[in-house]
């Protein structure tokens, strides 16, 4: 067993526990593979026991640890589902079911809460606090309440010690990624601790609620010229870090196409205004809500569209809009090679992978018939598509892009569940030639070009000194050039363990062969037992290290 040189927040109770509900799932050999500690027992019957109980694919059995591990695993799964480069696509499927749903707390707990973080009882802020919460996750539950002054409200309150423990979790993921990266190939391509480091960034900002706010009153400037999309006003007075309150939204679900069509709800008006906004977000603001699942849109009677939960929200900055809105752009009209230089000009490389095979494969991802002009691009098919080939040719993607990509389809789900017929290659064709020939107008232009003059003159100043001390380096001699081979560390590491075996068991051999030397040099009358135990102790040290490099194989094998 490996020392993980676990953080003191690490508790090894945690540990543990880890550890049984990974092998009561099914999912011993990850206790193995990680270093964690064998349990001693599953925490819930026997593992011949639970076997009957298990799911039949590995995918579901991973989900089903994951929730019952608690809100940072559970939050891990639903960052790794849009992680179409990290994890097979069957596994990410399964992870985008995750369900953050847990009992929820008692009011007095809740109230309890409340006065801590605003320095007063509830009942000093609020009139009325409903005992039973709107809704209820791992990290917070939501209740309606109506304020003194009158105001119908939803509070979002964090559950107690939910921070203390995602910082412990988070303390584990990373020494688990570190033993990852270190035993196996797959951690070393991904680099999983740079993984989880930026997913604890994203967690951690989720626990914000005062950050939270902020987002939604960001998204709220960004389409305040838009009547169609209704954000919830935030009060301040009563506001924290782990108490959210904001105006209460009604709505039906976005998902209960019954209701709308019962209320006379124009659904495919919805189901468009669902894309703008989506599209909008992504390619204009740079600034969009990243869970835009069911439970987060409601739609008014007028077919406006409310928009709840802030607390997950991708940044594009502008050369990465203008590169994707070109990419969806060459996507509508299926031109293969143009979508090939934008992916390269978003980031998306590959060790190993040619540009020709690529665009053979975009063909594939663009149309079932290889690029038939006459059908019209999947968008869905083509994103979900290009993360299964990020995976299998093992694909360099930024996560910006990723998780912008899985949004894109997300809301074109929710289109799909209003109108069924709701294209969008149509909506996304009109959207993005507006925005490309909005791009070159002079107003646009000419803040580029001023950017581009200031940059150059930048240049300009400071390359002359750089040349001079360049020069001045390679004169005197100090001029140094540094060269880091990709995986060099881990070959170097594999061949020392190479060489340490080799040498013991030539040692191994030679005890043997000395051993049986010493047998015979002294076999004669009075000193037998010195040949036996000179025997025994060879032979004794021998096996002993045969053993000791058979093991260290086996075990290499096995990690």
């Amino acid at each position: 067993m490996v020392d993980l040189g676990r953080p003191r927040r690490g508790s090894p109770a945690r540990y543990r526990q880890i550890a049984c509900i990974l092998t009561r799932h099914g999912l011993g050999f990850l206790v193995d593979r990680l270093g964690l500690p064998r349990p001693d027992r599953p925490d819930r019957g026997t593992p011949s026991q639970e076997s009957r109980h298990l799911p039949p694919t590995l995918a579901a059995r991973v989900r089903l640890a994951l929730e019952d591990l608690g809100a940072t695993f559970i939050k891990l799964g639903q960052i790794l589902s849009t992680r179409g480069d990290l994890i097979p696509p069957e596994l990410a499927a399964e992870l985008g079911r995750l369900q953050d749903a847990v009992p929820p707390e008692p009011l007095e707990v809740v109230e309890e809460v409340i006065a801590e973080e605003l320095g007063r009882p509830a009942s000093a802020v609020f009139a009325s606090l409903e005992a039973e919460p709107l809704g209820s996750a791992s990290i917070g539950q939501v209740h309606a309440a109506t304020l003194l002054t009158g105001e119908q409200v939803v509070v979002k309150v964090q559950r107690p010690r939910v921070a203390e423990q995602v910082e412990e979790d988070l303390a584990i993921l990373s020494q688990l990624a570190r033993v990852a990266q270190r035993r196996t190939s797959w951690g070393r391509v991904h680099h999983l601790p740079a993984v989880v480091d930026e997913f604890a960034a994203t967690l951690r900002a989720e626990l914000d609620y005062v950050r939270e706010a902020r987002n939604a009153e960001r998204i709220a400037r960004n389409f305040s010229g838009v009547p169609d999309l209704r954000v919830p006003a935030i009060y301040w007075a009563y506001t924290t870090q782990r108490v959210l309150t904001m105006e209460r939204i009604d709505g039906i679900r976005i998902a209960d196409r019954a209701a709308m069509q019962a209320a006379g709800i124009d659904l495919r008006a919805v189901a468009v205004r669902t894309l703008h906004m989506s599209l909008k977000m992504v390619l204009e603001d740079g600034f969009y809500h990243a869970d835009p699942h069911p439970g987060n849109f409601l739609v008014g009677p007028d077919g406006s569209v409310g928009l709840l939960d802030f607390g997950m929200i991708g940044v594009l900055d502008r050369p990465t809009r203008e590169n994707l809105l070109y990419l969806l752009l060459a996507l509508v009209e299926g031109d293969a090679d143009r979508l090939v230089d934008r992916m390269l000009a978003l980031g998306i490389v590959g060790t190993t992978f040619q540009i020709e095979q690529m665009k053979h494969d975009i063909r594939h991802l663009i149309l079932p018939g290889a690029g038939l002009p006459e059908e019209e691009p999947d968008v869905h098919r083509f994103l979900d598509g290009l993360l299964t080939m990020a995976y299998r040719r093992q694909l360099i993607v930024p996560s910006s892009l990723l998780l912008v990509c899985k949004t894109i389809m997300m809301h074109q789900a929710l289109a799909r569940r209003c109108d069924p017929e709701c294209s969008l290659a149509e909506v996304l064709g009109s959207y993005a030639r507006r925005l490309a020939v909005e791009s070159y107008l002079p107003h646009r232009q000419i803040g580029r070009v001023l950017t581009a003059l200031s940059d150059l003159g930048d240049l300009a100043l400071t390359l002359p000194r750089h040349i001079h001390r360049l020069l001045l380096e390679t004169e005197q001699g100090h001029l140094t050039v540094n060269i880091r081979i990709r995986e060099i560390e881990h070959v170097l590491e594999v061949l020392n363990r190479l060489v340490n075996r080799l040498v013991l068991a030539i040692v191994a051999a030679g005890l043997t062969v000395a051993t049986a030397l010493l047998l015979q040099a002294y076999r004669f009358r009075g000193v037998e037992w010195i040949a036996g135990a000179l025997l025994m102790a060879g032979f004794v040290a021998a096996v002993g290290l045969a053993l000791w490099v058979i093991l260290m194989v086996v075990r290499r094998r096995h990690h």
